[in-house]
């Protein structure tokens, strides 16, 4: 795990970075979104690129962590819509290249066992954009989660669902209660994992994540089992890590063109 500690600024700047290396020597590569605060500053810095020809997602594909269930097709919030507004709609993706669970599926289970399918029919995720919960929750597989577990639905916890309010209009009851999320199973076979995380809410969750034990009270630490996750964090998200000034020694000595 490479933990990188900057500026908001410069974190979206390096997962940009680690995008457009990807699609350039990939360019057909299969990329793993997010929603919620953490990557919009990513994908702000990702159009910015594309305006300026820089980077194409022409023949790339994309999936999405997770979906709300129950929503209304048209619903802002939905998480189908609220990556089509923030990023696939301002770059060249090809129709369809995006997908996301099947909220709205009359038969659950068999949806999520298609996503999973889908993905593997894609050959996988490349890169897969992570942010994480103040509870350490990844996707939305909430504290107690099977660390082996593949795309299901899921219940909010309460603290998820205030933390989501502020989409909501501050309301938590419009939150729906339940998720479909790709499992930790499912996330941790991407193979290169970049993680944004800022702001002093997230800092106990990131020590957790980073230096305390893998456990499923803190879903996040599984990251600690796999071979490439890039974590990117601010000052304050940093805040509670005992080895931040290791981890700031380590990132100033590292040769250029190592990338992450």
């Amino acid at each position: 795990m490479e933990v990188v500690i900057t500026t908001p600024a410069e974190c979206a700047r390096l997962a940009a970075d680690a995008v457009e290396r990807l699609l350039r020597d990939k360019p057909d590569a299969v990329l793993g979104l997010a929603t919620g605060s953490s990557p919009l500053a990513l994908y702000e810095e990702l159009v910015r690129r594309h305006e300026a020809g820089r980077v194409s997602f022409a023949r790339a594909r994309a999936f999405l962590l997770d979906e709300y269930v129950g929503l209304p097709a048209d619903h802002p919030e939905r998480y189908a819509a609220v990556i089509d507004r923030e990023l696939a709609s301002r770059v060249d993706f090809a129709p369809g290249a995006v997908r996301a669970p099947d909220g709205a599926a009359a038969d659950i289970p068999a949806a999520c066992a298609a996503y999973e399918a889908e993905i593997r029919a894609a050959g996988g995720v490349d890169l897969q954009v992570l942010g994480i919960g103040t509870d350490g929750h990844l996707a939305f597989n909430e504290p107690g989660s099977s660390l082996a577990s593949r795309t299901r639905i899921k219940t909010l916890a309460e603290q998820t669902r205030l933390d989501n309010a502020r989409f909501f209009g501050g309301d938590a009851e419009a939150v729906p209660r339940h998720v479909l999320t790709q499992g930790l199973g499912t996330i941790m076979e991407a193979r290169h994992l970049v993680l944004l995380a800022s702001g002093r809410a997230k800092a106990e969750a990131v020590h957790r994540m980073v230096e305390g034990a893998v456990s499923a009270m803190w879903p996040a630490s599984v990251l600690q089992l796999h071979p490439h996750v890039t974590v990117l964090l601010d000052d304050a998200a940093a805040g509670r890590l005992q080895l931040a000034d290791h981890f700031r020694e380590t990132w100033s000595r590292k040769p250029e063109w190592q990338g992450l």
